[in-house]
């Protein structure tokens, strides 16, 4: 029997990245930047307002001992309170320069232009004087208090200069990211695109959920479930769904398959005389590996690499549940290597179980657990659902009510509540 590490090892050797390729930023969200971006321009690319007021110079409203804009709140006209100062002489508006304007003004010593949020500052003005610190006039204004110079002022290159890394190689493309992009006029970035997968079922007793079952057969769960897991992991999911049995039609669909995927998944392929011809074709196509892996549920599932791409491909137990935990376990790290990322396992940590939990020995047990916290020590608190008494792990309803997954050692058959276990965190739920 081979242990969770090592069959691991051969799935982690085997995930290899697409090429990375161009995309625009509305389709880059989420990818893995695969270039380093170099800002070009500052940015901003010009001194700008930073709130709707008047452009002046700091030296013509008192900015000797004026307050800083990093102390004060001046949005929707609430001000904070400040000492009174004596009102400032009257400037004259001799303007006004609206955000996007393109005709440069230039200020004049005690002289005041209106301007609007993200506005050019006329030369000469280092300062913006809100709206909410002034009689709001429109030829004449008067300051009721003082800026200093740079006050309510986005300066040129003040976010970031030329030469400096707008976004580095590796990093995960965010709103942020992609408002820097934007920001430095990139349309496109070079990424690496989400893996193909290829999720396919087969079995003489499934049928699709279009159709009601007979006697004997059953809804073709796994393959939905598996395609999901799949897409939360990062990939582009492609759910052929049941395969036709007959030789040359399952034969030509596989290949097809394997031709235009990074990973296929088959359910339902392993175990059962059944399953004999798909392992033919497939021991045609390619080589695949049929093995014990120290883990439960799912511990028979088969592993191996198609076509002349050699193209990873796994086999997993047509159990929802079973196929779920192994597509946990072993698909879903390597999709997110194939996606770039150096963290392929999901966040763990350790918990106070609730409940006794049962495990088989010699195998690693996964079960599906409600992980929570307690309000008052901040301990982190698992209670074990489905599987846990050693029974029942082929139920999906448990995972269901599921967020987290205890990991019970090899060695472990038994837990007592109170004792500590290692739980991985699921998607979360709200």
């Amino acid at each position: 029997m081979r242990s969770v590490e090592e069959q691991l090892e051969i799935v982690l050797d085997a995930a290899v990245a697409p090429e990375p390729i161009r995309l625009g930023l509305s389709e880059a969200l989420g990818m893995m930047c695969a270039e380093e971006i170099t800002a070009t321009h500052p940015l901003p690319g010009f001194n700008q307002a930073a709130v709707d007021g008047y452009a002046v110079r700091s030296v013509d409203v008192g900015g000797a001992g004026a307050i800083s804009a990093s102390r004060v709140v001046a949005k929707d006209d609430e001000e904070v309170e400040v000492a009174p100062r004596e009102p400032v002489r009257a400037l004259p508006v001799v303007g006004e320069v609206h955000a996007g304007s393109q005709k440069p003004l230039r200020l004049q010593p005690k002289q005041a232009v209106r301007v609007a949020t993200g506005a050019p500052l006329p030369t000469l003005a280092d300062a913006v004087l809100p709206l909410a610190w002034s009689d709001r006039g429109t030829k004449r204004v008067t300051a009721n208090r003082p800026v200093a110079s740079g006050d309510f002022v986005r300066r040129t290159g003040s976010d970031i200069q030329p030469g400096d890394i707008a976004v580095r190689q590796g990093a995960v493309l965010g709103p942020a990211q992609l408002g820097l992009l934007a920001a430095a006029g990139r349309q496109k970035v070079l990424v690496y695109p989400r893996p193909r997968v290829t999720v396919m079922s087969y079995g003489l007793e499934l049928v699709d959920v279009d159709r009601e079952p007979g006697l004997g057969q059953v809804y073709d769960v796994a393959s939905y479930v598996v395609a999901a897991a799949a897409e939360e992991a990062g990939a582009d999911v492609t759910r052929v769904g049941i395969i036709n049995a007959e030789p040359r039609r399952l034969r030509e669909t596989i290949a097809g398959h394997v031709a235009r995927s990074e990973l296929v998944v088959i359910t339902g392929a392993i175990g059962g005389s059944g399953a004999d011809a798909v392992l033919g074709i497939l021991r045609d196509l390619g080589e695949i590996d049929i093995t014990r892996v120290a883990m439960h549920p799912g511990s028979v599932q088969g592993f191996g690499l198609l076509g002349e791409e050699r193209i990873p491909a796994f086999l997993l137990p047509s159990n929802p549940v079973s196929a779920l935990i192994v597509a946990e376990v072993m698909l879903r790290p390597a999709i997110r290597r194939s996606l770039g990322k150096k963290a392929t396992q999901r966040r763990a940590v350790r918990a106070r179980t609730l409940r006794p939990i049962e495990s088989f020995g010699g195998r690693r047990g996964y079960i599906r657990a409600r992980l929570m916290r307690d309000p008052e020590t901040g301990d982190y608190l698992v209670e074990p659902l489905a599987g846990a008494g050693g029974g029942a792990a082929h139920l999906l309803a448990g995972f269901a009510e599921a967020n987290a997954m205890i990991l019970i050692p090899e060695g472990i058959t038994r837990v007592r509540p109170g004792e500590i276990v290692d739980v991985e965190f699921l998607q979360q739920r709200s």
